[in-house]
């Protein structure tokens, strides 16, 4: 299928086939040994033929609805207190549809990017710690990767619960099952959880087009999104006109080089090298430190069968920024120098005899995957190899900069992951959702808190659930420690996700920063995040007497030439590890930040003789990996923050 979404797309708007008529009753989130959401009405939907009437019974429950001329049916189940397991039948004509071994508990999602999607097999302790006997009372299920530019109603690929035991434990999300098996332990009901996260992405592509078109910045590109739903041709062309719009402005050659993406350039005099790496190892002395624009240019000659069964272009991974063209037409761009390029093919690009694919590069190191991974990929799983020589040109010295790419590209696509990935599902009825993401916008770290807070708020009307808790990951540490004050976006980021729960009355922390890794991006101690997720549960959602994450610094005040630091959420009193006095702190003024001892003094850290006039504010924590040794008397490290000095009460 050359657009897989438009599978999606059709169950999304359009009335079910006749091919599908023997499809399940049920949508595809609901499957044998599901979780269903305990004390509020159950709600079950799907497709069934247009008019007919369909009968759902749960258990000893029964209710009926009729389907809507697009063939799609919802109704309601009484609410349930905990228990099971319960047969589910559906009913519609002369089929039938039957599930099996569903309980009633509380259901969690899970969302974010690859340290949720991380699977518990790696996590510390994995090895010999997840071979235990079933835990039929603690259920998982994982949404399966899918990108659309409008919202669907059905998954593309069934949901598959299944019940933790020590074959299935290893492929769940390692910080939603170890969250959701410290909080079934505790409740001793039936827990459920499905995560929903793909490794790389952006909040962008979580949240509804709905709520990220409120914001000015994305509507252009919004546009082209709902173009692709409808009309993938005419969103070529609307996003071909914005990234050429910006290139025009920022390549100081544009007005030359344009020409050279039409198969009617003769490139005949242009040098030739293979792409098998970075371009700085081919060994072409211009090439070795260039930086900059760089054409590369290929002919590759196709049978009739050929170029009419092809429909992906696979480059592998480009440094950084690239734009491509098949037979002079627009075909997709990117700028993650880590992202495989992958793009579907326009209909009708390629033909028999000679074709030419163009790509403009904006980096220092170009194509840097294997010569094999370059591909034209037939819809039978054949492929035509790209191997070989390209031609090659250098444009323009250009450094730091970035060009717009299209809003459905994932690992930065816009909405599309809510669409296919969350939307679904939406309906199911949660207690609770997690959230472990924001390495990907590292680099727009100010705009973070707005984009989470705008995630809660569409992830709620969404799911009809005003109120629905959601407990956030911090960022862990991860990256080069620094041995003088600086500034950090991985710091500044973590102050947005605290921001952003500390103004919402329904969402929660777990601090990380202890548990990460400086070397790699993917720490595997995930035990303990989900363990800390758990605890902010067990304040937020089911009102345990308990501090919801550790110490929380709310003020600092100036006291006779001191900073004293104010913190909540110690109670029991503030203790620091292997030192006397605490780390971390910097007192910042106009001249800029210097780092200070601290001193515990039950619940508050003070920073002697650090209260000079010109200190204005005071930071902990403030890098990318800080060492620091301050906890909770429960073993609970300390928030990082960034706060105003004020006068004393």
């Amino acid at each position: 299928m050359k657009h897989p979404w438009l599978f999606g797309l059709c169950l999304a708007g359009a009335p079910l086939p006749a091919a599908a008529q023997d499809a399940p009753l049920l949508a595809t989130v609901f499957s044998d040994h599901a979780v269903l959401q305990r004390d509020r009405p159950i709600l079950l939907w799907g497709h069934a033929p247009a008019g007919e009437t369909v009968t759902a019974t749960l258990g000893s429950d029964s209710g009926s609805a009729t389907a809507d001329t697009k063939g799609r049916w919802e109704l309601r189940l009484p609410a349930r207190p905990a228990g099971g397991p319960f047969p589910l039948t559906v009913r519609a004509g002369a089929r039938t549809q039957q599930l099996s071994d569903l309980m009633l508990g509380d259901v969690y999602l899970c969302g974010g990017q690859s340290n949720m999607e991380f699977p518990a097999r790696l996590s510390t302790g994995a090895w010999g710690g997840l071979a235990h006997a079933a835990q039929p009372m603690l259920r998982f299920a994982h949404v399966e990767k899918a990108s659309a530019p409008a919202a669907l109603e059905d998954l593309a690929q069934p949901l598959r619960w299944r019940v933790i035991d020590g074959d299935s434990a290893g492929e769940a999300s390692a910080v939603c099952f170890y969250m959701a098996r410290a909080l079934q332990q505790q409740l001793k009901i039936p827990v459920g959880f499905i995560d929903s996260d793909w490794g790389g992405t952006t909040i962008q592509s979580w949240i509804s087009s709905e709520s990220l078109g409120t914001l000015p910045k994305y509507t252009e590109s919004l546009r082209s999104l709902a173009a692709l739903a409808s009309d993938p041709a005419a969103a070529r062309k609307l996003e071909e006109a914005r990234t050429e719009r910006w290139w025009r402005a920022n390549d100081p050659r544009w007005s030359v080089t344009q020409r050279w993406s039409s198969t009617a350039f003769d490139d005949s005099r242009w040098p030739t090298l293979t792409l098998g790496g970075s371009w700085r190892d081919a060994g072409i002395p211009a090439l070795a430190g260039f930086d900059g624009v760089v054409w590369l240019r290929k002919m590759v000659t196709l049978t009739e069968a050929q170029a009419a069964a092809v429909d992906r272009l696979q480059l592998g991974p480009i440094d950084s920024s690239d734009t491509v063209w098949i037979n002079g037409r627009w075909t997709g761009s990117n700028n993650i120098n880590w992202f495989w390029r992958d793009y579907a093919v326009p209909a009708g690009a390629l033909h028999a005899g000679r074709n030419v694919i163009a790509i403009r590069v904006l980096g220092g190191s170009g194509p840097t995957g294997a010569e094999a991974n370059h591909l034209l990929k037939l819809r039978d799983g054949s492929a035509v190899p790209l191997g070989g020589p390209w031609s090659y040109q250098l444009a323009a010295p250009l450094k730091d900069r970035k060009p717009p790419i299209p809003p459905w590209e994932v690992p930065t696509s816009l909405s599309t992951l809510y669409n296919a990935m969350i939307a679904p599902i939406a309906r199911y009825g949660f207690k609770l959702g997690a959230w472990y993401q924001g390495e990907s916008n590292v680099g727009e770290a100010p705009e973070y808190g707005e984009l989470l807070s705008l995630l809660f708020k569409d992830w709620r009307g969404h799911m009809r659930q005003p109120q629905l808790p959601i407990l956030v990951a911090q960022l862990a540490s991860y990256g080069p420690p620094s041995a003088k004050p600086q500034d950090s976006d991985w710091a500044v980021l973590r102050k947005a996700q605290a921001d952003a729960v500390g103004s919402d009355d329904h969402a929660g922390l777990a601090v990380t920063l202890d548990l990460g890794d400086r070397f790699d991006i993917h720490p595997t101690q995930k035990r303990l995040v989900g363990e800390r997720l758990a605890r902010a549960a067990r304040a937020i959602v089911y009102g345990d007497a308990v501090a919801p994450s550790g110490p929380e610094a709310i003020r600092v005040t100036r006291e006779m030439g001191d900073l004293v630091v104010h913190f909540r959420y110690a109670d029991a009193g503030l203790q620091t590890y292997s030192a006397g006095s605490a780390i971390g702190f910097e007192a910042c003024g106009k001249t800029g930040c210097r780092f200070v001892p601290g001193s515990v003094d039950r619940s508050r850290v003070v920073l002697p003789g650090a209260g000079a006039e010109d200190v204005t504010h005071v930071r902990y924590a403030w890098s990318d990996a800080p060492y620091v040794n301050l906890y909770s008397v429960d073993d609970l490290p300390a928030m990082p923050f960034d706060l105003p000095v004020t006068s004393p009460d």
